[in-house]
């Protein structure tokens, strides 16, 4: 089972949970198939095209309006490669199908300091805390090792954090990590992981009164 539905699910479960009551949410089924070219040189990895993605998002988007009268979606994204997609896409949900809808990515809305010694981007000691938190049975504790040479800060700070510029990095670059691991999984902790998905849900109130603003704005209901 992927790491990024177990996150999303779970994350959207707890959000629901603690703000559904007040904020009347609620939790259609989880997308476990989403763009991940980045990881396509791992065996098991499944992803969509960019185009086929989209296509599944507008098909559901269609048929929340059809079928629903909700008008207010929040997308919980529980992978790092949707995000740039899926910012330009809530445009088009808005336009074509006067959708109210925004994107949680929830390990940027952590306002949790991780303390991490090297760049954190994928399976590092934010999400290896966060699914030990969660799903301590799906991860194999015993195979994580400290990273024998940490990757290149600069390597990571001009092809993944330069906002000036984008690359298409992958998670085989040798420059970047040499598992797939860009980051301190050997440092994550249970304790960690509950601190981060605490503040998540606490953030996510804020950006769910966002949304219903907008819709306030947008002459909705």
């Amino acid at each position: 089972l992927d790491t990024d539905v177990v996150v999303a699910e779970e994350l959207t479960r707890r959000i629901v949970a603690r703000w559904g009551d007040e904020l009347d949410l609620w939790q259609p089924p989880t997308i476990s198939i989403s763009l991940s070219r980045e990881h396509d040189w791992a065996p098991g990895t499944l992803s969509l095209t960019i185009q086929n993605f989209v296509a599944l998002l507008r098909d559901l988007a269609r048929d929340i309006v059809r079928a629903l009268p909700a008008r207010n979606v929040v997308i919980v994204n529980g992978h790092g490669g949707n995000r740039g997609v899926l910012d330009n896409l809530i445009h088009e949900l808005r336009g074509d199908f006067a959708l109210n809808a925004c994107v949680i990515h929830p390990f940027d809305l952590s306002k949790v300091e991780t303390h991490a010694a090297s760049p954190d981007v994928h399976g590092g000691k934010s999400e290896t805390s966060v699914m030990l938190a969660l799903a301590p049975q799906l991860v194999r504790q015993e195979a994580i090792a400290p990273v024998a040479e940490p990757p290149d800060s600069d390597a990571v700070a001009a092809l993944i954090f330069d906002r000036g510029a984008s690359f298409p990095w992958r998670t085989d670059d040798r420059r970047l990590t040499a598992s797939g691991v860009i980051g301190e999984a050997h440092a994550a902790s249970a304790e960690l992981g509950q601190e981060i998905i605490a503040s998540v849900v606490e953030e996510a109130r804020g950006v769910l009164r966002r949304l219903l603003e907008s819709q306030r704005l947008m002459g909705g209901a």
